[in-house]
């Protein structure tokens, strides 16, 4: 097949791994081509503030488009080798925190200077939260945070997609078929029965990606192995009940291993007086939440996730949480929402009790209904006995009147062979960002982009 358009990198994916790659070669002088299966930045925020936008775009705008599923996100650069992937599995974490701190000086400079860092300042504050948390049998780990805002964030992802305009090529609304690789080198990408050319090609799906990125390396022979699949609910309460921990750090990450199953389980993506949202993969709707820079709720939200891992025979852990995540479909017609107390009684939540509760849910549309039908009962067991281990830490947290919203579920649970720059058997074939599995967030997705963008300066000279 004739090419009709040959390029020296193409970069699937406009998520912040794809856009850091972009960053990194643009004005360089070679050739790139970003292809993106949804809408380009500015459309994006139009749809997500158009009522009358047809279903069909508000669903595929959520997770997918310039800014890939965390444009919308609460905007969190944890700066911190600690969590949000595991690329210190490919380089030191002096080199990896050399990179965050690079990936940090990007985002300012493209808006994010004036939002303020957690975690600089009282030192001994978090040293005595630590020994509060250790005494409840949970793991605190600090981090510093520079908090974007959701509102802020977007700015920044349309501000970096005006920079690159004209410097490289973008296809928004358009997705990749599938990947050319012949001989053992790649070829290029298949868009619409058309093939694009390339000497190095960048894989950055993104969650929304994850599945077909599978199917492809699949087909290619590239060994993938399968990471803990998490899947919890997302927590609300009163904003003050969290009050000690997100003034000074702004996010906890708690880490506590359960006493029924030894199951571990985390803390995840904490929004300090943010808003419970509703979270569209490819229509199955899960839940996620976020915090803005101007706007406020008077709650604080936050994510509880069992990490699972599966052994043989089994080995498809996203279709697992999809199938979880379902049953709350089939049972709610979307998101659950349903007091603490309500699932201790062993009922439903109806609209009436959630009235009748002290926290006024910050997504309106979940429906009251009974988590138990949805998740596993150890999945339970684990969350009940994290809400019991942060109320010694939060007193509080482990009130009747909590709203659990079910069921969030993070959809990068496999993950591909990769050599320490992020290239996989298949000589300058790169893989990148949430949906190969290395990544967890906006920081480490974005620092991987920096380090194939390098990799691949440094291949041609320049």
């Amino acid at each position: 097949m004739n090419a009709v358009k040959t390029y020296d990198v193409i970069i699937i994916g406009a998520g912040p791994a794809g856009i850091f790659t972009a960053l990194e070669l643009a004005d360089t002088g070679l050739s790139i081509l970003i292809v993106e299966k949804g809408q380009d930045i500015r459309e994006r925020i139009a749809t997500s503030r158009n009522k009358n936008a047809l279903p069909k775009d508000k669903v595929r705008n959520v997770v997918c488009g310039w800014g890939g599923a965390g444009a919308f996100s609460d905007g969190k650069l944890t700066l911190t080798t600690e969590y949000g992937g595991n690329l210190d599995d490919y380089m030191s974490k002096a080199e990896l925190m050399e990179k965050i701190a690079y990936v940090d000086d990007v985002y300012c400079r493209f808006g994010g200077a004036d939002r303020k860092v957690y975690g600089d300042e009282n030192k001994e504050c978090i040293r005595q939260m630590q020994r509060k948390a250790a005494a409840a049998d949970l793991r605190l780990i600090p981090a510093r945070i520079r908090h974007l805002g959701t509102d802020v964030n977007a700015q920044i992802l349309t501000n970096m997609r005006d920079f690159l305009d004209g410097k490289i090529d973008i296809m928004a609304d358009t997705a990749v078929d599938h990947i050319v690789v012949e001989d053992g080198q790649v070829r290029g990408v298949i868009i619409a029965d058309q093939l694009y050319a390339c000497r190095y090609l960048v894989c950055a799906p993104g969650r929304e990606g994850s599945e077909w990125f599978v199917g492809e390396v699949d087909k290619l022979g590239l060994k993938l192995t399968s990471n803990a699949v998490d899947i919890g609910v997302r927590v609300e309460m009163p904003a003050e009940i969290l009050e000690t921990i997100t003034d000074i750090v702004y996010e906890s990450k708690l880490i506590y291993f359960s006493k029924s199953f030894d199951d571990r389980i985390r803390t995840f993506c904490m929004n300090p007086y943010g808003f419970v949202v509703e979270e569209n993969n490819d229509g199955l709707l899960t839940v996620n939440g976020h915090s803005y820079a101007h706007k406020r709720s008077e709650n604080t939200n936050f994510a509880i996730l069992v990490s699972k891992k599966f052994t043989e025979p089994f080995h498809e852990p996203i279709k697992y949480g999809k199938y979880i995540a379902n049953l709350a479909n089939i049972l709610g017609g979307g998101v659950i929402v349903q007091r603490f107390g309500d699932l201790l009684d062993g009922r439903r939540s109806t609209p009436e009790r959630i009235l009748r509760g002290l926290v006024r849910p910050t997504m309106p549309d979940a429906t009251p209904g009974d988590l138990s039908l949805v998740l596993p009962y150890r999945h339970l067991q684990d969350i009940k006995e994290m809400l019991e281990a942060l109320d010694k830490v939060a007193p509080g947290a482990n009130s009747r009147h909590t709203l659990l919203y079910g069921v969030e579920v993070k959809f990068y649970s496999n993950r591909l062979e990769l050599n320490h720059k992020l290239e996989t058997k298949i000589p300058n074939f790169f893989a990148i960002g949430d949906g190969a599995g290395i990544t967890r967030g906006l920081v480490q997705a974005s620092t991987a982009g920096v380090t194939v963008g390098k990799e691949i300066l440094e291949r041609e000279g320049r």
